[in-house]
């Protein structure tokens, strides 16, 4: 799934990255803990979290992650978007629940880890 249409479904706000809107997308994971994230995923894909500092961007670069959506409305402050440009991770603000939002893109064909 294109991240563009990531966006589309989750009703979100670029917060940056827009020129890579192009990128695909296997799978995604949605988790505050960001030490699940390291032991559990796989696949490049999508991070959804409402964890809110710079760890959440640390850990998508190590998994190679494209793209975080902050769920429940949260913002990335302006250390963190500086941190994920430098690392051409595209951030999402979606005011959707993590729940939710896992659900809309399920449902919309992007799978979790099997």
């Amino acid at each position: 799934m294109k991240i563009s249409k990531v966006k589309e479904i989750l009703n979100a706000r670029v917060i940056c990255g827009e020129e890579y809107l192009d990128r695909e997308v296997m799978s995604a994971c949605g988790s505050d803990l960001m030490s699940d994230v390291l032991a559990f995923v796989k696949e490049q894909g999508l991070l959804l979290t409402g964890l809110v500092n710079p760890q959440a961007i640390r850990t998508a670069d190590m998994m190679d992650m494209k793209c975080i959506v902050f769920v429940r409305g949260k913002m990335p402050d302006d250390s963190m978007k500086k941190l994920a440009e430098g690392r051409e991770i595209v951030l999402l603000c979606s005011d959707f629940q993590m729940y939710k939002a896992c659900g809309l893109l399920y449902s919309n064909g992007l799978c979790g880890e099997d």
